[in-house]
């Protein structure tokens, strides 16, 4: 698991130096509507690093991006939540502006443990990227065993999907919020224990969320969706209207949330 770990996050930082980066004429981007804030999170086992091209392009767009290094596989959810209050309060505590989300994995259910807390005045939106909102059956079957709890942290071991697991305790969306999710795998022994089409890691009917405005399907994989420009530029068209773009194929039937 930990050579798993060091793979993904040595793959992720390579695929982030050999894509090439945006115009600087932004010319396939479209600009911020609004002067806002986004904070962007990472998934577990992972760091800043691996969100840093779509920070990158998110700040080109003219968004105010802090991308923020967590502790993931080191501290409780609680703690976490701490963490990120303080990060928020430090990079946006007395502005007017909007203040989005951007989150990879485990980032969303941080944001969703955040916010069922603190709830920001000037809460904008949130775009999720391959979140476990269900859980995972991958942590259904290994992080019992020590050497995967050992690796993967205090948090991962709330993140199965039983009725008492960390996501299913957060309760529906109350807040703006599109969820886009792979259905590529580069893992085809998990995806083997993972029902119906995945990422590799979450599962397309995990990733969603009752209460959730919007939901994309994208041919990626769990490790490096977020370094898809397609993907890139959903984004920025949910925090600027608060759906995906009409053109955006694999959309959502509101039944399958329920």
């Amino acid at each position: 698991m930990v050579k798993i770990l060091l793979l993904r996050l040595s793959g992720a930082l390579l695929i982030a130096m050999l894509t090439p980066l945006p115009s600087s004429s932004n010319s396939t981007l479209e600009p911020a509507v609004t002067d806002a804030h986004v904070i962007v999170l990472h998934g577990l086992g992972r760091s800043s690093t691996t969100m840093w091209l779509l920070s990158h392009r998110l700040g080109k767009s003219g968004f105010e991006v802090r991308n923020v290094d967590y502790p993931s596989t080191k501290s409780s959810i609680l703690e976490l939540v701490r963490e990120l209050s303080a990060h928020v309060e430090d990079c946006c505590g007395k502005s007017d502006k909007p203040i989005h989300f951007v989150t990879h994995s485990l980032g969303g259910i941080l944001v969703r443990a955040y916010l069922a807390e603190h709830r920001p005045k000037r809460l904008g939106r949130v775009v999720m990227l391959s979140p476990p909102n269900r859980g995972t059956e991958l942590v259904d079957l290994v992080v019992t065993h020590p050497l995967v709890s050992w690796a993967t942290g205090p948090t991962a071991r709330d993140l199965g999907t039983g009725p008492t697991s960390l996501p299913n305790r957060l309760g529906p969306a109350d807040f703006e919020l599109g969820v886009i999710t792979g259905s590529r795998s580069l893992n085809p022994i998990a995806s083997w224990l993972i029902a119906g089409d995945d990422d590799g890691v979450v599962s397309v009917s995990s990733a969603q969320l009752s209460g959730m405005a919007d939901f994309l399907v994208v041919p990626k994989t769990h490790t490096f969706i977020m370094n898809s420009s397609e993907v890139t530029r959903e984004v920025i068209h949910f925090l600027n209207h608060g759906m995906f773009s009409p053109t955006a194929v694999a959309r959502w039937n509101p039944s399958q949330a329920e």
